[in-house]
Parts: structure tokens; C-alpha cells; sequence
């Protein structure tokens, strides 16, 4: 019998084929707060979907994630899928739906797993706006998407291939390793340090598991976040998901830009 998220997952991707009239995507893109404007600037949107009508997705809970999923045709072609539902950790819905969109993903045919998330940053130099690529995590909930006697290595998890493509069209981009803890508090000064002297320069609250997820499933996986806000205690500014919100629409047309410069070179 077939694991049970993999048998919702497939029956997802064959939900999207069907409403979408495209058998395999080559692509998939989970937009995290303040990448919503990259699907623009992809292709040609061609059919969006209600995500509480895709089996297994659920509507989202967060300010800022559209709870759709699109399908993109490329100019090249291709077909990539937007997924607009992330469900996070702190919803209490457990791992399975928080990886539920990369297995949808893989599923559905495509190859390459594209993450992006609004984070807070630990290094004074990353100011609010600021995108860095993702090259490593550290997976700080004391989870796992994995079940069972499955071991899966994830040294360089997060593509070098696709993190070279992205500094060939932006030379400036820094990259730094993701701390993910489960929220949905925002850390303590005391906590962001503790992060510090583990080696993480970017925290938040998505991506690793999902990144995990991706692997196991054969994924190419490119991680990207912004910098929304500086990390308790690298600033005196109080925390806020409007901050979060704000920054990410502040810094949109930037980062859409080089998201979808970075799929254009994906294609060629």
C-alpha cells in the first residue's frame, strides 16, 4: 500500500492535471511573504486553482499567501506551478501538510523546487529588503518529514547549480545558512543568539522541512529568503507581522524580477 501522503499527493497532482489540462509541470515555486509578484513576471498565468478544492491543501491561515495554486506557462514553453498554500508548522496540522505542496510537486513532474520565505536576518548588514540565498539549514523544530528507516543525505541540499545561475544575475546576492524554528512566537534576543553561535544568519518559520521533503523526493532544490526585519536583539525594533508584510511590498518588484530572471535561465 502506498504511503498515505504520497497517495493524497498523487491524487493532487492528478486534481491539477485535470483542471489545468497539463499532464507534467516542470517547475514548482512555493511564494513565501513578499514573493506573491514573481508569478507575474514568470509567464503567462493560465488557470488558477482554489486551493481548499486541491486535494490535501487547505486554505491559508497567513496574511500575505494567496491560497491558490496558478500553473505558468514559461516563455521558453515550460510549465511551472505556483503554489500560493503554505501551510506552516504552527497551524498545528502536523508535517504532512506543511510538505504536502513539494510532494504535490514532485508528483506532478516537476524537477525543480524552488522555496522562497520572509525571514529575519542575524547579520547587522542584511537590511530589511534584502534577498540571500539559502545554502544550507539548520532544522530547529525537532521534526521531520521523513518516516520509518529513511535516510536521505542532504549535503548540498540546496542547489549550487541554481544559487551560481542566481549570482551570475546578481552578483551582489550574499548567501547564508536558514534556521527554521516551529513559531509561531518570534524568537527571543536570548534565543537569536543561541542562533548565532550555531551558524544560522537567517530565521524563520518554513522552508527546511519542505526542503527535506524535496530532496527525499528527487527535487533540484533552490532556496531564497528576504530579509523582512533584523532578528531580536540585532535590532531595537519591536516585532510584527505587518513589518513583515510591508517590507516584503517594498522589496517585491526587486525580488520578482530576479526570481523570474533566475527561471528564464532555468530554461535555457
Amino acid at each position: 500500500m502506498a504511503f498515505e501522503p504520497n497517495r493524497l499527493a498523487q491524487e493532487a497532482a492528478e486534481y491539477i492535471a485535470a483542471h489545468t489540462g497539463i499532464e507534467q509541470h516542470d517547475y514548482a515555486l512555493t511564494l513565501g511573504s513578499g514573493w506573491g509578484g514573481a508569478a507575474e513576471l514568470i509567464g503567462e498565468t493560465t488557470h488558477v486553482l482554489n486551493a481548499a478544492d486541491v486535494p490535501g491543501f487547505h486554505a491559508s491561515d497567513v496574511a500575505g499567501h494567496s491560497g491558490t495554486l496558478s500553473s505558468i506557462t514559461t516563455p521558453a514553453g515550460r510549465h511551472a506551478l505556483v503554489i500560493g498554500a503554505r501551510t506552516h508548522l504552527y497551524e498545528g496540522r502536523g508535517v504532512d501538510p506543511v510538505v504536502h505542496g513539494v510532494r504535490t510537486a514532485a508528483a506532478a513532474g516537476c524537477s525543480t523546487m524552488i522555496l522562497t520565505n520572509g525571514c529575519g536576518g542575524l547579520q547587522p548588514t542584511y537590511s530589511p529588503g534584502t534577498p540571500v540565498l539559502i545554502r544550507d539549514h539548520i532544522n530547529f523544530t525537532s521534526r521531520s518529514p521523513l518516516v520509518g528507516a529513511h535516510f536521505v543525505d542532504l549535503t548540498d541540499l540546496y542547489s549550487p547549480r541554481i544559487r551560481d545561475i542566481a549570482r551570475s544575475i546578481d552578483p551582489s546576492l550574499e548567501e547564508g545558512v536558514y534556521l527554521q524554528l516551529p513559531g509561531p512566537h518570534y524568537e527571543t534576543p536570548a534565543e537569536i543568539r543561541m542562533a548565532k553561535a550555531l551558524g544560522a544568519d537567517l530565521v524563520g518559520m518554513s522552508t527546511a522541512l519542505e526542503a527535506i521533503a524535496a530532496r527525499s523526493a528527487g527535487l533540484e532544490v533552490f532556496g531564497i529568503s528576504l530579509v523582512t526585519n533584523l532578528a531580536a536583539g540585532i535590532s531595537d525594533s519591536p516585532l510584527n507581522h505587518h513589518e513583515v508584510l510591508e517590507e516584503g511590498r517594498n522589496a517585491g518588484p526587486r525580488i520578482s524580477k530576479l526570481l523570474a530572471q533566475i527561471i528564464e535561465r532555468l530554461d535555457t
